[in-house]
């Protein structure tokens, strides 16, 4: 506890990559919930001990077949209720998931336990230009009393 200021957390932790479980990364955080002001996100800071896996080839993989689509991607309901998706739409879902931990990390307190659930809808953004965006609607689950 920080009087007046918040409580402050210290965490050691090991990230695992999501699409190569074998490699990890050790990470030491701390996490600072302000007091008071509901509005104002979790302050963190982290270290990271090693390097993240280079992602610049998948990344490409993945704009080019975006960009070589006729049609821009429609999808809903990533999983399906049985908890499926098309290898193809795993690229999709994983972007989902990295945007909607910015939404939960700005919404955070200490009572809470966001997690992404289901990718109702997202569309990708007709653009002139070679930019990808994508018009997503992410159900995140709150499990407060879980």
């Amino acid at each position: 506890d920080l009087d007046d200021v918040g409580h402050k957390y210290s965490l050691e932790l090991v990230l695992e990559d999501i699409l190569d479980r074998d490699t990890t990364v050790n990470c030491t955080a701390e996490v600072l919930y302000h007091l008071g002001n509901k509005n104002l996100a979790p302050a963190v800071q982290f270290t990271l001990e090693g390097d993240l896996k280079n992602t610049d080839e998948a990344d490409n993989t993945f704009y080019n077949q975006i960009r070589s689509l006729e049609k821009e991607l429609v999808a809903e309901n990533i999983p399906d209720s049985h908890g499926n998706m098309p290898p193809a739409l795993e690229p999709i879902h994983l972007l989902g998931w990295v945007a909607s931990g910015y939404v939960i990390w700005q919404n955070s307190t200490e009572n809470t336990h966001f997690h992404p659930a289901q990718i109702k809808h997202v569309k990708q953004v007709k653009r002139s230009d070679e930019y990808l965006e994508f018009d997503y609607m992410i159900l995140l689950h709150e499990m407060v009393s879980q």
